[in-house]
């Protein structure tokens, strides 16, 4: 038996699916070839191991996984009692704009200390990011969250932001008060996905001031919402981020009734010393940044 085509089907049985597991092998592979190795595998074994749509492990698939998943589980853990007990590899998702202006000053304090570290980064939404912790898919996920985190999960909370709108600059609203004593709303609302905390809060507060206000446009990250504002297609609802300027034809109208957003940091299970490292780094960052 190839011993390599039986990990990709270990990472397929364990991520559900091939495309998942793409995602997920800590090592350059395709698509294409991932399907064919497998598919050679189920070949050499005479069996098939698990349907493909919906993804579902055969009785033969379950039973190759329960036999081969102890051993590709604990390769990790082997490998860092080997190096000292210190992880190589940390799995980290954020919104863009945490990965592209905060998280290098991170990555370079943490590197003093575990100076071989890999870093793997992911981009995605909270709702996102809180399915990739579920799946293993991550180690640390930094956006907005609950305050109370679900079962499971735990989390640190790093920084409170007051809630904004965005107009564009020539827009003739001065406050967020003028909206809400109309009778009706006709600019297009521009916010996070329904199931994003922000846009649940700010939905929230809308109905306990009595104001009917329904998204328009659904964006996958701030950086979007400030450019579909810039661009005219509507109000977005965003938070005030110190020492971060908005676009230039786009200014804030701020919402101080509103419950602020809270950034923190998610992850499952016990912190590590390399978890604890990134965790040290978020905070000085935030208060470089307040």
């Amino acid at each position: 038996m190839n011993v390599h085509h039986l990990e990709l089907f270990y990472f397929v049985a364990k991520h559900g699916g091939i495309m998942p597991a793409v995602r997920n092998i800590p090592y350059g592979i395709q698509q294409p070839a991932v399907s064919a190795q497998v598919a050679q595998l189920e070949e050499f074994l005479g069996v098939t191991l698990f349907q493909r749509r919906p993804f579902a492990l055969t009785p033969e698939g379950e039973k190759l996984f329960a036999f081969c998943q102890p051993f590709f589980a604990n390769l990790d853990q082997v490998a860092a009692e080997f190096q000292g007990g210190q992880a190589r590899h940390f799995r980290i998702g954020a919104s863009t704009i945490v990965l592209r202006d905060h998280l290098p000053r991170l990555l370079n304090g943490v590197r003093k200390k575990f100076p071989k570290l890999k870093v793997s980064l992911r981009e995605g939404y909270p709702a996102q990011l809180e399915e990739m912790l579920a799946k293993d898919e991550i180690d640390l996920a930094i956006t907005l969250i609950e305050k109370k985190p679900a079962a499971g999960f735990q989390s640190l909370v790093l920084l409170e932001l007051p809630m904004v709108l965005l107009v564009e600059n020539n827009s003739k609203i001065k406050s967020a008060a003028e909206l809400w004593s109309r009778d009706k709303i006709d600019e297009p609302l521009i916010c996070l996905p329904a199931q994003e905390a922000l846009t649940k809060r700010f939905g929230t507060r809308l109905q306990e001031l009595g104001v009917e206000w329904f998204p328009s446009v659904e964006a996958s990250s701030a950086g979007l919402i400030e450019t579909y504002v810039a661009s005219g297609l509507g109000i977005g609802v965003s938070v005030h981020i110190p020492a971060k300027p908005l676009p230039k034809n786009v200014r804030a109208l701020p919402l101080p009734d509103f419950p602020r957003a809270i950034i923190g940091a998610t992850w499952r299970g016990k912190k590590t010393a390399l978890l604890d490292a990134f965790l040290d780094m978020a905070r000085q960052r935030v208060q470089e940044l307040i």
